[in-house]
């Protein structure tokens, strides 16, 4: 078992705290925040700092859970209070493990994860990259910890932006979507709340039924078009529409983005 700190106790760290529990490698899961306290409320398990410095003394692996500008101050100021094997995973987007590792002094390895916001209910999904001196084993443990938020998937680190604009970003136009067949719904006489329940459980559904079947998506697509029916007829509206093309540029624009966050 290893002792975790989990480095900024956000939004992204309080999901980890929760996946990274319901796995028997973790020992004690400790993390900072931004005052003083015995514990963290809704976290009964996970021990409390103040102090980054102290979280790193205390740790086994250092999750670095802070913004993108605000990562090289952290682990510059961490650097020298790490222990001996210890080793360090960044959610950030857009810093690479190169640039993480050569603020700690080239010591420690680095995992770089990029989890998506249904990770919050165990739901999402997340992929790892090994950086500089990371092994096998610490990929496998990262691995391991993070399938108590849901599924994982193992890249390239080149591949990193393109995954936080496909997976990091795409709850995000996922919603637009489910708000739109919401209002699609309502226009035709729905009440909100029924309009929305339908449209996010077919997401959800249809999405469960990719995963499960090992089906393209086309084919499951044409499963539900009966010839003169009514679905073609709402597919064609989709294709005058361009919804393909127009999400292929969303996910371009967001990893545009990605790759100017921080110099990599």
């Amino acid at each position: 078992m290893i002792d975790i700190g989990i480095l900024g106790l956000g939004t992204i760290g309080r999901a980890l705290a929760q996946g990274f529990q319901k796995s028997p490698r973790a020992g004690r899961i400790l993390a900072t925040t931004r005052r003083a306290r015995a514990d963290v409320p809704g976290l009964p398990n996970v021990i409390a700092l103040s102090d980054n410095r102290r979280l790193a003394k205390e740790s086994d692996l250092v999750a670095l859970c802070v913004k993108p500008h605000q990562m090289e101050g952290v682990v510059r100021d961490i650097a020298g209070e790490l222990r001996d094997g210890a080793f360090l995973v960044s959610v950030a987007a857009g810093i690479s493990t190169k640039s993480i590792s050569d603020w700690c002094g080239g010591r420690f390895p680095v995992v770089r994860a990029m989890p998506n916001m249904p990770c919050h209910i165990g739901a999402g999904i997340t992929a790892l990259a090994a950086g500089p001196r990371a092994t096998d084993e610490h990929l496998e443990l990262v691995r391991e910890l993070f399938e108590g938020l849901g599924r994982v998937v193992i890249v390239e680190e080149s591949l990193m932006n393109a995954v936080t604009a496909l997976s990091g970003c795409g709850p995000a136009y996922v919603y637009v979507i489910v708000e739109a067949l919401t209002d699609a719904g309502v226009s035709l006489g729905l009440p909100r709340t029924v309009a929305r329940e339908l449209a996010a459980q077919t997401l959800q559904g249809s999405a469960a039924l990719v995963l499960a079947s090992g089906k393209h998506p086309a084919a499951l697509k044409d499963d539900v078009t009966t010839p003169a029916g009514c679905t073609i007829d709402g597919l064609l509206a989709l294709e005058e529409g361009r919804l393909r093309a127009t999400l292929a540029r969303a996910v371009a624009a967001a990893a545009s983005r990605a790759s100017t966050l921080t110099p990599n």
